[in-house]
């Protein structure tokens, strides 16, 4: 029989296929799978509106079998078949799909899920086959018919011989390469596993004669083989079940083998959505990071199938950044897929989904505060930068989606607390107080904090470097501005203490003026009213602060950046008599208290010294006098 040449437009037009649209080799078994299961649908479907059609729905099922000896991959279904001129037209066109047009026949009806829509998916075969026989018999027709070819220069149909309704498909696999192990897809266990990764949802049962190694009857320790029918796949996926019957073990059990964490999650999230965009989902926020959720190799991103086919194993576009931490699958039959299930088109329906998507793990977060502090608290402290992350990221685009899920440390009690919470409790405050540190104890004993204790006004700690720039992003909540207690512009003082140190200050301008020159980098030098028993602190003035310049500079990069530093002295401070009595009397000696007292106030706020020898040869100096 003369072969029939592929109506395509061009051989190129295979070698695209085939060598761009599928990325990984592996997907042309899932593409064989899913055409199967369609042929099963459509005859499933059929026999529910034709009652000359008798199926019993049980029997259905896909079989695999390979056969090392021949180098033969099988793929076969007692699904509906396929006629000569089906066979020509399916196979013959590229690109012309039996699915598709199926679909279109039934467009009116709702209950019908068909995988496969493109017609391409088929010839990913030749990825892995030098040849392949597709032997098929329509249902309800007394021929059945072989369709062979060897690649691109076409193709043969003849009769064959084929007892049931169905499609038989022979890939015979490519030899290996430098390049890729082909002789993986001949041993049953590689097959199990592209099943399990790729199809592992459809649902029908995928069998295959598999070597099952067994203990002897009667024996504790002699093994014998058995060649032994297994089904591959678990059919029903765990997101389409009753969550009713789904126990918390199962939960962990399927987050433990899909996503290799054997520590349970924190959070479950069972969904399913049906409306405008319909999908079913299950994502899982971890009780820890990722091994490598800090480095660069991290990737984010949802499991994404469409009718229980995986179609990309890290969907990032379903996830915003600030929860990148999430796992899970996402299961729609909405998603347009283009010519190659590998790839998505950017529409609006998955876009949809990632919307509808981050607002059910933002509404569980909220609930999880409200409900469950502890776990919340928990996951808080391991994921709380990246809800800071999303607060400032944008230019602050999400911060009010975000900010009654951020979580500070008060001073009153050293636990978290919320924006919401800490508005409650200081209900007659205009502003909300905080400041910037280290770690909770720098902070607490910062002398700043001296007179927010004596005065019994909370103050939020802020320990995280992102935490001055999240606030700042956010300006106020509920109408009270934020304020940074370690600014210079801070003063809780009354009108007349203010207008005595004032005078104070005004009185004081040449001696601080003599100062500066000691410690040229202060913008400015003044007596204060905020300390009670230190001597001194450094504060800021402007938008840079001096924790903003600590977490800039500490950072990779060229990039420096210096805060207008403003040292205050306690006016109240025995150190203050002693000052004015050496401008009076020994001005260099005032220099020399001065670089000390500078000195003092930078170890404070944890500044570096960059003339430490200096600082302590001048403390050796006044301490032996």
């Amino acid at each position: 029989m003369a072969k029939k040449q592929f109506k395509a437009e061009s051989k190129k037009l295979m070698d695209l296929m085939i060598n761009s649209i599928y990325t990984n080799k592996e997907i042309f078994l899932r593409e064989l799978i899913s055409n199967a299961s369609d042929a099963i649908d459509k005859l499933y479907y059929k026999s529910l509106t034709d009652d000359k059609i008798k199926v019993d729905k049980k029997k259905f099922k896909i079989e695999l079998a390979v056969d090392e000896e021949k180098r033969t991959l099988t793929i076969k279904d007692n699904g509906i078949g396929m006629t000569k001129e089906e066979l020509e037209t399916n196979l013959g066109t590229i690109a012309k799909s039996g699915s598709s047009a199926f679909k279109e026949e039934n467009a009116h009806k709702k209950d019908i899920d068909i995988i496969g829509q493109f017609g391409v998916g088929f010839y990913s075969a030749f990825m892995v086959a030098d040849k392949i026989e597709v032997t098929s018999k329509a249902y309800g027709e007394k021929n059945a018919y072989i369709w062979k070819t060897s690649g691109i220069d076409g193709y043969e149909i003849s009769d064959a011989k084929k007892d049931e309704s169905g499609t038989e498909i022979v890939l015979t696999i490519k030899t290996s390469t430098d390049d890729y192990d082909f002789d993986e897809l001949l041993h049953d266990h590689k097959i199990e596993s592209i099943v399990k990764k790729y199809s592992d949802y459809i649902t029908y049962p995928i069998v295959m004669n598999m070597k099952k190694r067994e203990l002897k009857k009667g024996s504790e320790t002699e093994y014998e083989e058995h060649i032994k029918e297994t089904t591959l796949n678990d059919m029903v996926p765990l997101w389409k079940r009753n969550k009713s019957k789904i126990k918390e073990s199962d939960y962990n059990t399927f987050y433990s083998d899909k996503f290799f964490d054997y520590e349970a999650p924190l959070k479950v999230i069972h969904n399913s959505t049906e409306g405008l965009v319909s999908y079913n989902s299950l994502l899982f926020i971890p009780s820890h990071p990722a091994y490598d959720f800090y480095t660069k190799n991290y990737e984010k991103g949802l499991q994404l199938y469409s009718s229980g086919v995986l179609i990309m194993e890290k969907c990032a576009d379903l996830l915003p950044d600030y929860y990148n931490f999430v796992k899970g699958v996402v299961d729609s039959e909405d998603l347009s897929l283009n010519i190659s299930r590998e790839i998505l088109q950017q529409d609006k329906t998955l876009k949809n989904i990632a919307k509808s998507i981050e607002t059910k793990i933002t509404k569980e977060l909220s609930d999880m505060l409200k409900n469950e502090r502890e776990n919340y608290e928990k996951f808080f402290n391991t994921f709380g930068s990246n809800i800071k992350f999303g607060v400032y990221d944008n230019f602050g685009m999400n911060k009010d989606k975000l900010k009654d899920l951020l979580m500070f440390t008060s001073s009153k009690t050293k636990k978290l607390v919320t924006l919401a919470e800490y508005t409650e409790n200081n209900k007659d405050a205009d502003s909300i107080y905080y400041c910037c540190g280290e770690t909770i104890d720098k902070i607490d004993n910062l002398p700043i904090i001296e007179s927010y204790k004596e005065k019994d006004i909370e103050v939020l700690y802020c320990t995280d470097y992102m935490d001055e720039f999240v606030l700042q992003t956010l300006m106020n909540y509920n109408e009270k501005k934020f304020v940074n207690v370690s600014t210079s512009e801070t003063d809780l003082s009354t009108d007349a203490e203010k207008e005595q140190l004032a005078t104070h200050n005004e009185n004081s301008k040449d001696m601080f003026k003599l100062m500066q020159e000691a410690i040229p980098e202060v913008s400015e030098i003044r007596f204060t009213n905020k300390l009670k028993k230190h001597p001194v602190c450094l504060s800021s003035k402007g938008n840079v602060t001096i924790e903003m310049e600590k977490v800039i500079n500490a950072m990779p990069t060229d990039e420096t950046l210096n805060a207008e530093k403003v040292l205050e002295i306690n006016e109240n401070h025995e150190i203050v008599k002693k000052l004015e009595k050496m401008y009076k009397s020994d001005k260099e000696e005032l220099k020399k208290y001065t670089k000390i007292l500078y000195a003092q106030a930078r170890l404070i706020e944890g500044l570096p010294l960059d003339n430490s020898t200096e600082i302590t040869s001048l403390i050796c100096e006044i301490l032996s006098k």
